[in-house]
């Protein structure tokens, strides 16, 4: 992480409150897999052209979800299926500033995520369905039966969040992804691997995409909740993820399964 680290210092920073004018609530969402050796020539290629958020002193934060479905696995499967229209249900805590949030994420058919979320008190973590408010906002905009939901899968993750001088988009790279299965007690940790989401109102020119096609990293569509579901729970169906699998172990020059 030294590297990673003795990179970031070489970005301007721009603050929280600054980042708030591009939280892209309603974007285009483009994910690429790479691993933590890629990801310092990515940062050495893009500095200049990107700023790095930096918020309580850090420019890498710690980040903390915890994602709900119902028993038979509804919304995983979903996704599994390639659904077009989709949900996921998440508390998140953004563990430096104490913030936490209620999260419905939507995907419809034209590729597009819209989030909706409300404050929620990061003590309500493990159980945010016991406090009235959340269960009201999940029964009104979650296309399932709040009844039928509790916690699935955690996960903890260290992020950069990096946005474009010309503030048309942001960059989140997830790293140290670690995954705890509330149902089977199982958990996973991928270290090598870096998750990279591409966040744009629209398809429009981007710096980062051009240095990923010089580097030849091509797009790969990947959930972290399906990634951890199918990691740490052998009775999920997984037969459409086999082969991001073997992609990733590749990859990362690992065996998952």
């Amino acid at each position: 992480m030294s590297q990673i680290d003795d990179k970031l210092q070489l970005f301007d920073t721009i603050t929280l409150a600054e980042m708030e004018k591009v939280k892209l609530m309603n974007r285009v969402d483009t994910k690429f897999l790479v691993t933590t050796e890629q990801l310092v020539e990515i940062l050495d290629r893009i500095h200049g052209r990107y700023f790095v958020q930096f918020n309580e002193g850090r420019r890498i934060a710690d980040y903390n979800t915890l994602y709900y479905d119902t028993a038979d696995l509804k919304m995983y499967i979903a996704h599994h299926n390639r659904k077009l229209n989709r949900q996921k249900l998440r508390a998140r805590i953004y563990v430096d500033s104490g913030i936490a949030f209620c999260e419905i994420k939507n995907k419809n058919n034209k590729g597009r995520t819209k989030k909706k979320r409300i404050p929620m008190n990061p003590a309500d973590f493990n159980d945010m369905l016991s406090r009235d408010e959340n269960r009201s906002f999940v029964s009104e905009f979650l296309h399932y039966d709040v009844n039928t939901l509790s916690p699935v899968l955690e996960n903890k993750f260290e992020r950069i969040t990096l946005v474009n001088v010309e503030k048309t988009e942001r960059l989140t790279i997830d790293m140290n992804v670690n995954l705890i299965n509330r149902v089977t007690g199982r958990s996973a940790c991928i270290p090598n691997l870096v998750i990279v989401e591409l966040k744009q109102d629209g398809l429009c020119p981007s710096y980062f995409r051009d240095v990923l096609l010089d580097l030849r990293i091509q797009q790969k569509r990947i959930s972290k909740y399906c990634l951890g579901t199918f990691l740490t729970n052998p009775d999920a169906k997984m037969n459409r993820f086999r082969r991001k699998m073997r992609y990733i172990e590749k990859l990362c020059n690992i065996k998952l399964i």
